[in-house]
């Protein structure tokens, strides 16, 4: 049996973006809803896992016990929420790098694959921009755009050029918490 997914971006889908970069957990602020819906998702069985570029780290704005510290502080509002995130997988270069798991590229999510041994076949991955759509459609999930982040006035279905053309889009996570569980409750009534 496989296991149930869902995958997000950091900045923009559970807390605010900042072109400064979030550098410290004071920094880090959780957007409107988003705990509670990861909480959802939990307590509907789904295991969530976090797929972030921190482009700071290879750009010195911030070094790896800063971004544990901000992990620590997101796990811990998140747990005070009754959530959880089981992994983070976050890509650590800049841009100039030409690494395979900044996104738009899939590594990211090719890892997720290997480490959970699953085909991410229509596995939702949540995410406020174009390479996480573009991440995500490259990797087979199911591109769930939310309007939190990058792109707050995208509509469907004139998305600009780049978009994949399956992407949905959603008002917050909260929203796309709303349209997932009442799709599973949907099925769980099928005869």
């Amino acid at each position: 049996m496989q296991i149930k997914l869902v995958i997000l971006d950091r900045d923009g889908t559970i807390n605010r973006a900042s072109d400064e970069f979030v550098k410290s957990p004071e920094e880090w602020h959780p957007l409107p809803g988003a705990l509670e819906g990861i909480s959802r998702l939990n307590h509907a069985g789904f295991h969530v896992v976090l797929a972030t570029n921190q482009s700071g780290l290879g750009r010195g704005l911030f070094d790896m016990a800063s971004l544990n510290a901000v992990h620590a502080h997101m796990l811990k509002s998140l747990a005070a929420a009754g959530g959880r995130i089981d992994a983070i997988f976050y890509c650590p270069h800049a841009p100039s790098e030409g690494c395979a798991c900044r996104k738009p590229a899939p590594g990211l999510l090719q890892q997720i694959q290997e480490r959970y041994g699953i085909d991410l076949k229509g596995v939702p991955y949540v995410g406020d921009s174009l390479r996480d759509m573009q991440a995500a459609h490259s990797a087979g999930c199911a591109p769930h755009m939310v309007l939190t982040g990058r792109h707050p006035d995208l509509q469907a279905p004139s998305f600009p050029i780049g978009f994949p053309p399956d992407t949905q889009v959603h008002a917050d996570l909260g929203a796309f918490v709303d349209h997932l569980l009442g799709d599973a409750t949907d099925r769980d009534k099928t005869p």
